[in-house]
């Protein structure tokens, strides 16, 4: 029997090794871009920087510290080197896809850091295992610019696992729409008619104003949103901004909202303060062929007719009026169940002024 070199038993007491097995070491290097490991192998393992993380540039040596003890998988026996190429990132993508089985199979909500965003989604990955969320499962809404998204922690769901063909597919437009209901149902639970509401400006358009009220939106009517006139609800309202506003209608899903709020009422003591005989001071908001509408305050317009407009023939109001002028005049009629005052500029005209009252002798 032939004996053995030193080297050959050595050899031979060293631990075998195939591609694809994970392995653990001992770290007794590391430089900037790779990490040396002892596996118990005639070759010390090597870990280049690409394979131990996913970020570009990360030095190692801030990562990884001499003694360390690590796993990781074996890339190539030899990597031309003599050495064995070994992958710490792919070890732990191999258990990241584990952990995303496991969720897809169990519904499990996941939470991970946006790692980019792509022209038809984003990619996030969660333990070294990238998982791709088309942009049409970002939101429940459509987005142009997923931009804002880089970087972030999201929450999603895997609703797609197929780690052979490299698809791993997450949804975090479900999870919205499923917040967004529960919070729909308690909102309906919780409002009723007359009641006020704080909300959040989401959209003005030229009809009105859509409020964000926690679960569902109100619409604010550009005639419900002052007891005066309201030339354009985007000259009175800004997106983000924080109103108070009461339920006026609720019908189905659909929220109407009013901020005519009835302590605001201008009609409410408008009989003692617009009563026939009163003289008023108002603005004239808009005219007529037949006459001029003034506004004596917000919410209370008087008309004044062009034949009450002075003792001279006027043909229309336009040819000594103007919008905005301000006039003072006598109120000649007030009909409080129709909401409608009259007023006369030619009434004031035949009052004679107490100073030049004749005087008796």
């Amino acid at each position: 029997m032939s004996e053995l070199s030193f080297e050959q038993m050595l050899e031979e007491s060293l631990k075998t090794i195939r591609t694809g097995e994970v392995v653990t070491g001992k770290v007794i290097d590391v430089k900037e871009d790779e990490v040396v490991l002892n596996i118990g192998y005639k070759s010390d393992g090597i870990i280049t920087r690409n394979e131990y993380t996913n970020e570009s540039g990360a030095d190692l040596r801030k990562l990884v510290q001499i003694g360390d003890e690590m796993e990781a998988k074996v890339i190539k026996v030899n990597d031309g080197e003599g050495q064995v190429a070994l992958s710490y990132k792919r070890l732990a993508a191999d258990r990241g896809n584990k952990r995303l089985e496991e969720a897809f199979e169990n519904h499990e909500v996941l939470t991970a850091k946006v790692a980019q965003v792509l022209d038809g989604g984003l990619s996030v990955i969660l333990d070294e295992a990238r998982i791709f969320i088309p942009a049409s499962l970002v939101s429940d809404t459509y987005e142009r610019d997923l931009t804002k998204y880089a970087g972030q922690e999201i929450e999603f769901v895997i609703t797609e696992f197929n780690p052979r063909r490299r698809r791993v597919i997450g949804d975090r437009k479900q999870l919205i729409v499923a917040r967004k209901a529960e919070m729909q149902k308690a909102l309906f639970e919780r409002i009723e008619v007359g009641q006020r509401v704080e909300g959040t400006v989401k959209n003005v358009t030229d009809f009105g104003a859509f409020i964000d009220l926690g679960g569902a939106d109100g619409l604010l009517h550009i005639s419900e949103m002052s007891w005066g006139r309201i030339e354009s609800p985007k000259k009175v309202f800004k997106v983000g901004e924080q109103v108070s506003a009461m339920i006026k209608d609720i019908n189905g899903e659909k929220i109407a909202l009013s901020m005519k709020f009835p302590e605001t009422n201008p009609w409410t003591n408008a009989a003692e303060k617009y009563a026939a005989g009163n003289v008023v001071t108002g603005r004239i908001a808009r005219m007529t062929d037949f006459g001029a509408f003034v506004e004596l305050e917000a919410g209370v317009d008087a008309l004044l007719h062009v034949s009450q407009i002075s003792r001279e023939h006027v043909a229309k109001p336009s040819d000594v009026l103007s919008i905005g002028q301000e006039i003072t005049a006598k109120i000649v009629d007030f009909n409080e169940a129709d909401r409608k005052i009259s007023l006369s500029l030619k009434a004031l005209e035949n009052e004679v002024p107490a100073e030049e009252e004749p005087v008796e002798e």
